[in-house]
């Protein structure tokens, strides 16, 4: 486990219940996948935080970014810079959007007159496991899921965002679900934005492989904290209708609370 953020390590349980929470949802999950977000919203409220939602927030920049386009993105972060407070803990549920803040806002904002706001924000955002296990160290929701699953490590979680243990400890807490580990487990999917546009054949292939992994590790469910990930994953599945399913972290975490 990671070392917990110095400036909320030593909170007491009872303040949790006075920590405001600004909620940063990625353009791609508020367009496809809405219910990850309001899973999120039930989590965070369940451990105790009360939730702020800016509704003028869209994107990080990350696509234009990755896709050369800098003066672009730049306009986009500042957009984001301004939509957040720099004194307020930020929560997302995707590894990949948190990743682009807290390591590449370097390449666009250093030495620029939003450098201090910058690096303030980046010190308060969070990926969602991360924040419920090193700051609130919560870990256990109640839910429930039957079956067995693995655990796909997205690229930016684990390289960007350096979590691993912590939403296997989730996971640990989910009641009828066996989380097993697959072969090649941090090998990337395949996505990897206009990566999966350009080298078609490539990215399915490591789709394909991920799949195949699952499958000889006699899994029900991929689980993971990146839904762009999830969708690539899925889309695979779908074609070749492969008795496989897909989860974002924040859906199973909220399974079974009315049994």
């Amino acid at each position: 486990m990671r070392k917990k953020a110095a400036k909320f390590r030593n909170l007491a349980p009872s303040n949790y219940l006075r920590m405001n929470i600004e909620l940063f949802i990625p353009c791609f999950i508020d367009q496809l996948f809405p219910d990850t977000a309001f899973n999120t919203v039930k989590l965070l409220e369940k451990a105790g935080c009360k939730v702020h939602y800016n509704p003028e927030q869209t994107c990080c920049g990350q696509p234009a970014f990755n896709a050369g386009f800098w003066d672009d993105a730049k306009a986009v972060g500042s957009k984001f810079l301004n939509d957040f407070p720099s004194d307020t803990v930020i929560v997302s549920p995707s590894a990949s959007c948190t990743g682009m803040v807290k390591n590449y806002y370097n390449d666009l904002f250093t030495n620029t007159a939003v450098h201090n706001k910058c690096r303030n924000i980046q010190s308060n955002i969070y990926e969602l496991s991360d924040f419920l296990i090193n700051v609130l160290q919560f870990d256990n929701f109640g839910a429930e899921l039957d079956g067995k699953a693995v655990y796909h490590d997205s690229c930016a979680g684990l390289r960007e965002c350096h979590i691993k243990d912590e939403p296997r400890q989730l996971l640990s807490n989910v009641l009828g679900l066996e989380l097993i580990e697959m072969k090649d487990n941090e090998t990337c999917c395949g996505f990897g934005g206009t990566f999966a546009v350009k080298f078609d054949g490539i990215s399915t292939a490591m789709a394909q492989q991920k799949v195949d992994n699952a499958i000889a590790a006699d899994a029900d469910y991929i689980i993971s904290t990146d839904a762009s990930c999830l969708m690539h994953i899925q889309s695979y599945i779908d074609k070749n209708a492969i008795p496989l399913k897909t989860y974002h972290l924040a859906d199973v975490l909220v399974m079974g609370w009315g049994g």
